[in-house]
């Protein structure tokens, strides 16, 4: 979980602090999954800060059973600071220790969905992935964008190479990047992609912004919903964009990739066929811009009235 400081275009408002990263993705889940689902967090949060992630992890009614591990390191913060509508320069302080498999697998192996989500590229190394996947054969999601963001001395994000991507891909079912990250997996990523898909990724999504997402799926794969066709001899990988539906809208896109990832992953596992799941997750990524911060979020995503937020 961390702690957003926003630092909008206009130079005259005032930095915005609140919850983000795994936020936003929690309080889609909340709005995007079928009522009677159950969202169980499992999240370091670091003890500066625990008391106020609990508070906020009270306020999603679906979040239930929550595995919060408090440490006593410092809890993740971050500065975005942006330069125009989609571009930002961002810096992190902080940080809890990565998962371990010796952690993370108890806490896990009993649920019937996985949602990973690499807020700040820290969360855990390619063999606790690796382990993960062998243990953990239901469907897993991986939202990796963050492993394209090296950090320099003075906290400051920056892109960088993927090191090994086609295994980082080989962890997941499901595995998200934005346009900016899929460069970074070499010099031919949709060919990766592809090779990612041979070796049983079910979809690789791209998000692109206010163009949309596209997709490289695998021969019959259309969500988890009946078991897919198999596929027939000389079938390949397939691929599409999927537009972004209405003109731009102006606001905050802090938190647009989460709630996208989220609400694909929520609607393929409620049955949704791969492109209507992809729709639905470029129509809540939309509304999330015009909404600042988490708290509260899953309320006006749904296309409620938000209730006040605490001071």
């Amino acid at each position: 979980m961390i702690w957003d400081t926003i630092i909008g275009r206009d130079p005259a408002a005032a930095p915005f602090e609140e919850w983000g990263g795994i936020s936003y993705a929690l309080a889609a889940l909340d709005a995007a999954l079928p009522e009677g689902w159950q969202v169980v967090p499992v999240v370091k949060v670091g003890r500066d800060l625990a008391e106020r992630a609990d508070g906020f992890l009270r306020t999603l009614p679906s979040a239930r059973g929550t595995r919060f591990v408090v440490v006593p390191d410092t809890n993740p913060r971050v500065r975005l600071n942006y330069q125009d509508r989609q571009r930002r320069c961002e810096g992190l302080v902080g940080g809890v220790p990565p998962w371990t498999w010796a952690e993370l697998g108890p806490m896990v192996l009993d649920l019937d969905a996985l949602y990973v989500n690499f807020i700040t590229g820290f969360e855990c190394d390619l063999a606790t992935a690796q382990a993960l996947r062998q243990a953990y054969r239901r469907p897993l999601y991986g939202d990796i964008h963050s492993l394209a963001l090296g950090i320099r001395a003075n906290g400051l994000r920056h892109l960088r190479p993927i090191e090994e991507p086609l295994a980082w891909l080989s962890c997941f079912d499901v595995v998200q990047v934005n346009e900016d990250e899929m460069g970074q997996l070499g010099d031919a990523p949709l060919e990766l992609a592809a090779r990612a898909v041979a070796r049983g990724v079910q979809a690789v999504c791209v998000t692109l912004g206010e163009r949309g997402a596209a997709y490289v799926a695998a021969p019959g794969f259309d969500g988890f919903g009946p078991a897919p066709a198999p596929a027939g001899a000389g079938q390949v990988a397939r691929t599409a964009r999927i537009d972004a539906e209405g003109e731009p809208v102006a606001g905050d896109p802090t938190g647009c990739g989460d709630v996208f990832g989220s609400t694909l992953f929520a609607r393929l596992l409620a049955g949704d066929a791969l492109e209507p799941a992809v729709r639905a997750a470029n129509r809540m990524a939309r509304r999330n811009v015009s909404y600042r911060g988490a708290t509260g979020l899953q309320h006006h995503l749904r296309g409620a009235l938000a209730p006040s937020r605490p001071a």
